[in-house]
């Protein structure tokens, strides 16, 4: 498996891409140097500087007819990724 998973499409991280700066959950094991050489393969872009955090799964319940059920969503390892001015990373070209 890659080190890249998938790209971020949220709202926030969509307010970033204005700044030059764009989501992505990662490899919880990949480290930024990794997570650099791959967001620069992959997009052709020149990366400035990463921020990684690793988001703690949330505990989740619902009621059934059967009872309560309780479990959690997985942890994931985010990484916010500046790329150099003028370069810009267009996720739905391949649409």
């Amino acid at each position: 498996m890659g080190v890249i998973v998938k790209p971020l499409v949220t709202e926030k991280a969509s307010a970033l891409n204005e700044h030059g700066k764009y989501g992505f959950i990662v490899s919880k094991k990949a480290n930024k140097v990794q997570i650099k050489k791959e967001v620069e393969k992959t997009y052709g872009v020149t990366v400035e500087s990463i921020n990684t955090m690793v988001q703690p799964g949330k505990s989740k319940s619902r009621y059934t007819k059967s009872g309560i059920i309780e479990g959690r969503t997985p942890s994931y390892k985010k990484a916010i990724v500046k790329v150099a001015d003028g370069d810009i990373i267009d996720f739905y070209s391949g649409i």
